[in-house]
């Protein structure tokens, strides 16, 4: 069982203990990367690195289709396409753990019923708030809302940039990847598609 660093059970501001063996892998990555762990403006940095992870992964605690669990069926008729466009977005790719930065298009084709818009917002930082690969990210947003909401289409976009390849490796800024994931009526009709693709400004 790991033992917790002192100081931070004590801390007034509310800051959870990081366990010594997280504090310590930050410390031998800090060394290895050429730094000395022990000098002052060092000192803290292994807990606040660990905290910040956490934060980062907060995706892995929560199951995103929960926010899509309350429908509201009054909508005077409605039946055409709900948009949510330009939902800006952080992720970590899991391959570097290194910032994925972007936005999101989401829409659905609903059927009798519709979710309150800031909830599509939620499950897309539900999922991006892991280590994920963005095809992934899309892939299961789309597949959330469709397996939630049953509506008649999901279209999903994902525009990206991912420090992986702008900030080492090629290192090539301003360089975009995007995915998209389209089930329904979105994959089967092209004129459903063009028409969201299009609210989308794709």
């Amino acid at each position: 069982m790991s033992s917790l660093v002192g100081p931070d059970e004590d801390d007034p501001r509310g800051k959870p203990p990081v366990p010594d063996e997280v504090q310590n892998a930050v410390r031998t990555l800090i060394e290895w990367a050429g730094d000395d762990p022990s000098r002052e403006g060092l000192l803290d940095t292994p807990a606040r690195v660990a905290r910040a992870w956490k934060e980062y992964c907060v995706g892995y605690e929560e199951d995103p289709g929960v926010h899509l669990d309350r429908v509201f069926e009054e909508v005077g008729g409605y039946n055409d396409i709900v948009l949510l466009k330009d939902i800006p977005f952080q992720s970590h790719c899991e391959h570097h753990m290194a910032p994925i930065i972007g936005v999101a298009h989401i829409a659905y084709l609903p059927t009798d019923s519709v979710v309150g818009i800031s909830k599509l917002a939620r499950v897309l930082h539900g999922y991006a708030r892991r280590l994920q690969v963005q095809e992934r990210l899309t892939a299961e947003v789309a597949q959330c809302i469709w397996d939630k909401l049953k509506p008649e289409g999901v279209a999903v976009v994902i525009e990206a940039s991912h420090a992986c390849m702008t900030a080492r490796g090629v290192r090539t800024p301003g360089v975009t990847m995007v995915t998209s994931r389209m089930m329904g009526v979105f994959r089967d009709d092209e004129r459903s598609r063009e028409e969201v693709l299009g609210l989308m400004g794709h």
